[in-house]
């Protein structure tokens, strides 16, 4: 394999490897993970779905009568492919996941209920192992790469006239796998790093009389740290002089805040409405590719018929990647720090190309009785182009670097289901 072909993998590397990350929608968050907020565009903090709710707005499940359980899950399927310079362009086989979910509430009393739930945030990953090889294309590294997140939350929710709150402490396990071909053609891998975070969520909301309510969540920081994974990654642009030291191993998940606002109309029409702002510029690791806050917009509907349900939504939020400033189209040799710019994006784009924008959702229910019910829901987010300047290989006769453009297209699409039953 010749220099060219060593320096465009050095250069790739840690953004195929971060690529564990990517497939989201919100950032490298779900727009919502029960069934019900899926369907309208992820809204969920002022519109309460009961046990569902402990997902959302942990104050919201004060509509338990008795006892709600409901268990269900998402079939989550990204569709991406990247091309890096004149290189060919090649799709990920990782591309489809399944994300788990269940959760249960019961109520105490008049003024107290308790949640409890346990869900995946994540399931995810790249596999190139077929992407094809040439002389001028390292088809990917041939990356195999596997993330996931799970989060278990008890919820103790208190109301009193139209006012609740609810303090919900979280536990996240997470795992990261990273393999892929190195430089000299061997299998490069670590095993699986794992590690537990904490952290604490806090829901409010308030109910009008009038079918208006209002809500309010606030989700903390949870920081997480794969061992041995981002840091062995990063090693080859320090060795480049690219970057001046090797990435740490922290991952951590943002914190939130989130407002809601929701109306129902005769018993039939509900509409809601959620702004959440993540905080990837304050999240470790996040910070360090330099991700700007994300505003995320959510619009729902829901219509209620006899033992019917129907539901649409949209939702909104920019992407959080931007271009940071590019070097010249060539960086001469021993000058490689100019290039910064140019990794930074890399990273971004193939690395963590959370470039998805626009979500469009439907979704239905049906209550077969009057304790048993099933939700369906789908989302579909239309395909996204997004090129940037970045590091592209290095001329073997005299060192000098080259940038140009990369490219990548992102699109998904889910389906969620969600059994329910009710104890009264």
């Amino acid at each position: 394999m010749n220099l060219k072909v060593k320096t465009l993998q050095k250069g790739v590397v840690l953004s195929l490897i971060s690529s564990t990350l990517l497939h989201a929608t919100n950032g490298d968050n779900l727009i919502a993970v029960g069934t019900k907020a899926r369907g309208m565009g992820g809204a969920g903090i002022a519109v309460s779905h009961c046990a569902e709710s402990t997902l959302h707005n942990p104050a919201l499940i004060t509509c338990t009568k008795g006892t709600s359980i409901s268990f269900g899950g998402t079939i989550f399927m990204p569709d991406m492919s990247a091309k890096m310079g004149q290189a060919s362009s090649h799709s990920s086989d990782a591309d489809m996941n399944i994300i788990p979910g269940v959760v249960i509430s019961h109520k105490l009393n008049e003024n107290w209920y308790l949640g409890i739930g346990m869900w995946g945030t994540a399931g995810m990953g790249v596999d190139y192992r077929d992407a094809k090889q040439t002389q001028t294309d390292s088809g990917n590294m041939h990356m195999v790469s596997n993330l996931q997140l799970m989060q278990f939350a008890p919820s103790v929710a208190y109301r009193t006239g139209n006012l609740g709150v609810a303090l919900t402490p979280v536990i996240q396990y997470g795992a990261l796998d990273i393999n892929y071909q190195g430089f000299d053609g061997k299998n490069i891998g670590d095993g699986v790093a794992q590690d537990l975070g904490f952290g604490l969520n806090l829901g409010g909301y308030y109910d009008f009389s009038n079918g208006v309510t209002l809500g309010a969540v606030y989700k903390s920081e949870i920081d997480m740290e794969y061992k041995n994974q981002l840091s062995r990654s990063t090693k080859p642009f320090v060795d480049f002089g690219i970057f001046p030291e090797a990435m740490d191993d922290h991952l951590e998940q943002p914190a939130e805040v989130g407002v809601g606002i929701g109306y129902e109309l005769n018993k039939k029409h509900t509409f809601a409405f959620d702004y959440k702002q993540i905080k990837w510029s304050d999240a470790k690791g996040y910070k360090d590719f330099g991700w700007d806050d994300q505003n995320v917009y959510a619009v729902g509907y829901q219509y209620k018929a006899d033992k019917w349900r129907g539901r649409l939504g949209y939702n909104y939020a920019k992407n959080p990647l931007g271009e940071s400033q590019s070097g010249p189209a060539v960086i001469k040799a021993g000058s490689y720090a100019q290039a910064g710019g140019n990794a930074l994006n890399m990273f971004n784009l193939l690395g963590f190309p959370a470039t998805a924008e626009k979500h469009y959702t439907v979704g239905a229910g049906y209550e077969f009785t009057d304790n048993f019910y099933v939700d369906l829901a789908y989302v579909y987010a239309p395909k996204t182009t997004t090129t940037m300047k970045t590091i592209v290989g290095l001329n073997p006769q005299n060192g000098d670097m080259y940038i140009g453009d990369s490219t990548v297209n992102h699109a998904e699409s889910s389906l969620s289901f969600q059994l329910s039953y009710r104890f009264f």
